[in-house]
C-alpha cells in the first residue's frame, strides 16, 4: 500500500526586485499574467459579486512553482497559465516585468520632484514587489530550483521548520506578508494552512500606492445614483472631473483609462452599456482586448465614478485550477503530481499543491488608488493636441456594475483585475 506523505508548500506574494538582466520582451509574462486572469475573473465568485484579483501575485508565485514542475504535471500547468513553451523566455519575461515596474516607481520620484512647483502631484508612487521562499530544514530540496528563482524571481530561501513549529511558521510568513504590503494584506495563510507536513512555502506580495495624474476635488464628490447588482439605484459617494482620459467605445460596452502620476500605469473602467450587462461584457473579455486598452486614445471626458473599497478574506484559488486543468499539480488523481525538478520524487515521498492562498485589498477615493495583494501557494507531498475651441465632451456615468483593471501601460499586464457591482 502506498502512503502519501504530505510536505505542503505555501507561496505568498511579494517580489523582491531580481538584480539586472539583459533586456527581455515582456510579452509572454504579461499575456500569461493577463489571459489567467479573465479566467479567474470568470470563475471567482458570480457576475453579480464584488471581486477582486492580483493576477500579477498569482502568477508571479505559480512561476515559482512551475519552475520545479516536471512531465504531465508540468504540461497541465503550462497550459493553464497559458506560459510558453520555453521555460527561459517565461523567466526572463517575468524578470523583465519585474525589472519595469521597479523603474516606474523610480520615476514617479522624478516626476513629482518636477512638477511639484507647478502644482502637479506630490507623491510618488509607491509599488513594491517581493518573492520569498520557507523551506523545511533538513529535506532535500534540488539547488538548482533555488538558484532559478532566485536568479530570475529574487526570491531567498528560508530556511523553517513546520515539523515542530507550524503554528510559528504560519504566524513569521503572515508577518512578512503584512510587512511588504504596509499591513493591508493580514493573516494571508489561515489558521491550519500549513502543518507538520508542510515541506516549501513560495510567497509573492505587491505593493501599489498611486496617486491619480489628475486628482478629482473633494467638494466636487456627491451622492448619486448607482444600480447596485444592475438592479435599483442606491445613493452612493461619487466622484466628478473633466479631463482628458484614454477613451474607446466597444460593442455593448465603453472603455475609459485614467493615469497616475507618471503616466505608467492607468486605472481601467470597462462599463457596459446596460445595468445588468456585466455577464455579458465579461464573455467579451480576451487577453488582445486588455492589451487594446493600453493604447486607448486621449479624449475629453466628463466622467462620474464611484468611490470604493473593497477588503476580501483570503480565497484558495485550488478548486478554480484544478477545474481548469491542472488536476495532478492538485495529486489528482492521487500519486500522479510530479515536481520532481523541486525535490526529488519517491512514490511515497513527493510534493503537491494543496492550497494557492490569495487575499487582495484596493481603496480608490479622489486621490488615487491603494491596493495590495499576497498569494501562497501550498504544496504537500505528494497630453492632447492644443485646440482654439474646447471639444465638447464624452459623458461617462459609472452608475453601474464594471469591470476594473490596474495595468501598466507599456506591457499591458494588469497587476489588479476585478468587477465592482456594490461599491458601498
Amino acid at each position: 500500500m502506498k502512503i502519501k506523505t504530505h510536505f505542503p508548500l505555501l507561496l505568498s506574494a511579494a517580489l523582491a526586485f531580481a538584480p539586472p538582466l539583459r533586456a527581455a520582451d515582456t510579452d509572454a509574462a504579461a499575456t500569461a499574467i493577463n489571459s489567467l486572469g479573465i479566467d479567474l475573473l470568470k470563475k471567482t465568485n458570480g457576475p453579480s459579486e464584488n471581486t477582486l484579483l492580483s493576477p500579477y501575485s498569482v502568477q508571479n508565485a505559480l512561476a515559482m512553482t512551475y519552475a520545479g514542475a516536471a512531465g504531465e504535471t508540468r504540461d497541465e500547468m503550462r497550459k493553464v497559465l497559458h506560459f510558453p513553451k520555453e521555460s527561459a523566455e517565461l523567466d526572463k519575461s517575468f524578470a523583465a516585468l519585474d525589472q519595469r515596474l521597479a523603474a516606474i516607481a523610480a520615476q514617479s520620484k522624478n516626476v513629482v520632484d518636477r512638477s511639484k512647483e507647478m502644482g502637479g502631484p506630490a507623491e510618488p508612487i509607491t509599488l513594491s514587489v517581493a518573492d520569498r521562499l520557507y523551506a523545511q530544514k533538513g529535506y532535500e530540496f534540488r539547488p538548482a530550483f533555488f538558484e532559478e528563482v532566485k536568479k530570475y524571481y529574487g526570491a531567498p530561501v528560508e530556511q523553517a521548520d513546520f515539523t515542530t513549529g507550524a503554528e510559528s511558521a504560519r504566524k513569521e510568513i503572515n508577518g512578512w506578508a503584512a510587512d511588504q504590503t504596509h499591513d493591508r494584506i493580514r493573516d494571508l495563510i489561515p489558521g491550519g494552512g500549513v502543518n507538520a507536513n508542510t515541506r516549501l512555502v513560495l510567497v509573492n506580495a505587491i505593493y501599489l500606492k498611486a496617486a491619480w495624474e489628475y486628482e478629482f476635488q473633494k467638494f466636487v464628490t456627491q451622492p448619486a445614483p448607482f444600480h447596485v447588482k444592475g438592479g435599483d439605484p442606491e445613493q452612493v459617494p461619487t466622484m466628478s472631473a473633466m479631463k482628458q482620459y484614454g477613451y474607446a467605445k466597444g460593442g455593448g460596452f465603453t472603455v475609459v483609462t485614467l493615469p497616475y502620476v507618471g503616466g505608467d500605469l492607468q486605472f481601467v473602467v470597462l462599463l457596459p452599456d446596460e445595468p445588468d450587462g456585466i455577464a455579458a461584457l465579461e464573455a467579451k473579455l480576451t487577453p488582445e482586448l486588455l492589451a487594446g486598452c493600453a493604447a486607448s486614445k486621449p479624449a475629453l471626458v466628463h466622467l462620474w465614478m464611484p468611490k470604493f473599497k473593497m477588503e476580501p478574506p483570503t480565497v484558495d484559488l485550488g478548486g478554480e485550477l484544478a477545474g481548469m486543468g491542472m488536476q495532478t499539480a492538485f495529486d489528482e488523481p492521487q500519486g500522479s503530481a510530479n515536481f520532481d525538478a523541486m525535490s526529488p520524487r519517491t512514490p511515497t515521498n513527493y510534493l503537491f499543491i494543496s492550497k494557492v492562498f490569495h487575499k487582495t485589498f484596493i481603496s480608490l477615493d479622489e486621490h488615487g488608488t491603494e491596493a495590495a495583494a499576497a498569494t501562497a501557494v501550498a504544496m504537500a507531498a505528494g497630453a492632447a493636441p492644443h485646440r482654439e475651441t474646447p471639444p465638447k465632451p464624452v459623458e461617462v456615468h459609472v452608475d453601474h456594475p464594471f469591470v476594473f483593471a490596474i495595468q501598466d501601460r507599456k506591457s499591458g499586464a494588469c497587476l489588479f483585475l476585478g468587477r465592482v457591482t456594490d461599491p458601498r
